[in-house]
């Protein structure tokens, strides 16, 4: 099966591309198709490129990029061709790029707003980024309460929006009062006033709402949109699925990137300097924590000169803890991000872990025990691996449900640092055991 972004990507690197094939390649894909292609060529040939796409297509795919990429590629641009690129931006797409734009660009994209665009971002950009309000759509049908359904039809077949099969009702001071379903309206009688035909208790979002929290609450509703409604009960606008999809697609990019220490903003050709730069840190992290292992087995230098087989397996146990541990971890990140943990059953959490860790533990142990006994002919050194191995999961158990919710009462990510953590906590943990026994049972 062809993959349609690797086409395009092998045929942007090729040389001497005319202009008509790369507007010929682009012409039926999305945007966001066409913007990872252009982020996975070389900054050196992506202005070449951008310059051959049609003008009217540049903003769509500007929006979709990264915000490294995004910037990168705007720093090549003069003040006209910005100009120009912004002359049909909405408040919608501005506040998605924002954050990633100095501010003269936006200066300069507000300037070729009209006024109610203009409004509309600055009511946006009172927003947190994470915070629903900031993720508002404005193309939504909005009614007087008093209007027939005769009306409400007619504003129906003149709408062209996506996700318009609700109608979205307010009083006269602007509040919004409810919802009204097209499939209702089909029902009832063109004379009918359409106060009459509100759904009863229609869900609705605070503005100040987590994005992710709203697409949970969307998901739950069984509807395509909801109205996202700020202090005062005023209409700021609706929050549909496009935008619920997009949110759980931009936060599983981010969990993907943190766990390695990376922004999901960055970009594949980024400067070499700002990539050795950000990568390097978490190599530091990394090494300062493997110097920490590697100090506990110091510790134990006469026990290892003695007894060499114990240096052959260390790997083994290390590696047992740290696998049982990232299970964990991951389950109570999961737990965390969904709220689905709380003080009330932490502690019943914690217990089922152990348990777990336990059963796991002493499965594994006695395997790997009987499989050390006889390859190195010891019974002995069989139990002190299935010893520390018991003990090396029972501690990454434990590790792997205290360490995120730690973090987490810290306001730390723990899809972010909470990997290294448990990954130094199980390497000590296991060799301490597993030298440990060894020193006090083979010597």
């Amino acid at each position: 099966m062809s993959n349609p972004i690797a086409e395009l990507i092998e045929l942007l690197t090729q040389e001497n591309i005319s202009t008509i094939a790369i507007n010929q390649a682009i012409s039926s894909m999305p945007p966001d198709d066409v913007a990872l292609a252009l982020e996975s060529i070389p900054v050196a040939q992506r202005r070449f490129v951008w310059d051959s796409i049609k003008q009217t297509n540049r903003l769509d795919i500007l929006v979709e990029m990264r915000g490294e990429s995004r910037l990168l590629l705007l720093k090549e641009l003069n003040e006209f061709e910005i100009a120009e690129l912004f002359s049909d931006v909405d408040a919608e797409d501005l506040l998605e790029i924002a954050d990633s734009l100095p501010d003269p660009m936006i200066d300069i994209a507000l300037q070729k707003m009209d006024a109610k665009q203009r409004d509309y971002y600055r009511q946006g950009v009172t927003y947190e980024e994470d915070e629903v309000g900031r993720w508002v759509d404005h193309e939504l049908l909005v009614a007087a309460q008093s209007i027939r359904v005769s009306e409400a039809m007619r504003l129906f077949r003149r709408t062209t929006a996506s996700y318009s099969n609700t109608m979205y009702l307010v009083n006269r001071t602007g509040r919004w009062v409810g919802c009204v379903h097209l499939k209702t309206l089909l029902n009832a009688q063109p004379h009918e006033h359409v106060s009459g035909l509100m759904e009863e208790d229609f869900p609705f979002l605070e503005a100040q709402t987590d994005v992710i929290k709203a697409a949970d609450l969307l998901e739950k509703s069984e509807v395509s949109a909801l109205p996202v409604l700020d202090e005062n009960h005023l209409l700021v606008g609706r929050f549909h699925a496009g935008h619920a999809l997009e949110a759980r697609r931009l936060e599983q990019e981010a969990v993907q990137m943190s766990n390695t220490g990376l922004d999901e903003d960055s970009d594949l050709f980024s400067p070499v300097r700002r990539s050795a730069t950000s990568r390097g840190l978490w190599l530091g992290i990394n090494l300062l924590t493997a110097f920490m292992a590697s100090a506990f087995i110091g510790l134990f230098e006469a026990t290892l000169e003695q007894v060499v087989a114990l240096a052959v397996l260390m790997p083994i146990v290390a590696s047992m803890g740290g696998i049982a541990g990232s299970q964990t971890l991951t389950l109570i990140v999961r737990g965390l991000a969904l709220g689905q943990i709380t003080r009330a059953n932490l502690v019943s959490l914690l217990k089922k872990e152990l348990q777990v860790g336990g059963l796991n533990g002493i499965v594994w142990s006695l395997s790997i025990g009987a499989v050390v006994s006889w390859w190195f002919q010891s019974p002995l050194l069989g139990l002190v691996i299935a010893l520390a191995i018991v003990i090396n999961i029972l501690m990454a158990a434990l590790s792997g449900v205290i360490i995120p919710v730690v973090l987490d009462k810290l306001k730390i990510d723990p899809a972010l640092s909470g990997s290294v953590i448990l990954t130094t906590v199980t390497d000590i943990a296991g060799y301490i055991a597993f030298l440990g026994l060894g020193t006090l049972l083979l010597l």
